[in-house]
């Protein structure tokens, strides 16, 4: 009888072992979860970095190329300027 008394010990220490098992997996299964959306999140991190980074180097050479406009603006204004001083001279010099 004695081993009689032992299978329900065994059968409830085979339970115990079991719930235990079941609950060391719920936690590994929650903090691989955990892993998944951290990395999912890193991801979309990642992404929204480089769609902000193309929309700098789009502002950048926007910049880029306005600067160019102004400097042949700048120079064309110059040469404008030269020309009218020379006008000027030479109205100064006819009144004269």
């Amino acid at each position: 009888m004695a081993s009689v008394d032992s299978q329900p010990r065994f059968g409830q220490s085979v339970k115990g072992l079991l719930s235990d098992k079941v609950g060391s997996c719920s936690g590994d299964v929650i903090a691989l979860t955990r892993q998944v959306l951290k990395g999912s999140r890193s991801q979309e991190l990642l992404g929204q970095a480089a769609r902000n980074m193309v929309i700098q180097e789009d502002a950048i050479l926007h910049s880029e190329d306005s600067l160019r406009k102004m400097s042949i603006i700048t120079t064309h204004l110059q040469y404008h300027v030269e020309h009218s001083k020379n006008l000027q001279d030479q109205l100064r010099h006819l009144l004269k």
